[in-house]
């Protein structure tokens, strides 16, 4: 199957192009853990992060956020020592500090997504060369944010955000899933029409 640019030929990536990037998630668990990883990842490669998603729901309670957001500092300084994850003080601190700003939101999902209109944009890149780093729907959720109470969540951890969770659709044309995706997306909001 012809996959895009940066997928490898890892089963793990492999599974995670084809089945969950860029598939539209509503869903207010799922969307958490996400914005929580795309947090994780920053400095490191997404491959890096998708091979301790596991082990991070281990021992961040499933991204259950308000027992997230109830994370003591002891709790924090034994994931420290877990060479499972990423061993980042500020990045635990950050999933304890954005579960707690989750919880304030009235409504998460309808909020993030209100950043693309509520429905999935789809793009129709043809290159690598053509696929973007942030936009501005990715600057102002990332202000949004922000001005929310979340930490790591700068416009490109943003962006990656909204491509993984399919608020935007940028498998390239020359992948298999752009067919699939664009097709099933309903009410779909192409990009030509923005």
């Amino acid at each position: 199957m012809p996959r895009c640019f940066w997928c490898s030929e890892d089963p793990l990536y492999q599974a995670y192009h084809d089945e969950e990037w860029g598939v539209p998630l509503r869903d207010p668990q799922r969307l958490f853990e996400l914005l929580l990883l795309e947090g994780f990842q920053a400095g490191l490669s997404w491959f890096t992060v998708l091979k301790k998603r596991e082990r991070y729901r281990q021992v961040l309670f499933g991204f259950e956020v308000a027992r997230l957001a109830r994370m003591s500092d002891e709790e924090i300084g034994e994931r420290l020592q877990d060479p499972g994850i990423i061993r980042n003080r500020r990045k635990l601190e950050a999933a304890r500090q954005n579960a707690r700003a989750w919880l304030r939101l009235e409504e998460p999902v309808g909020w993030l997504w209100s950043f693309v209109g509520g429905m999935p944009r789809i793009n129709r890149f043809r290159t690598p060369a053509e696929v973007p780093a942030t936009t501005p729907e990715a600057k102002t959720m990332s202000k949004a944010l922000k001005k929310a109470g979340f930490v790591f969540v700068g416009p490109t951890i943003c962006y990656a955000f909204m491509q993984a969770c399919g608020m935007v659709m940028d498998h390239t044309l020359d992948c298999d899933r752009h067919v699939e995706l664009a097709g099933s997306s309903a009410g779909q909001v192409p990009a030509a029409d923005r």
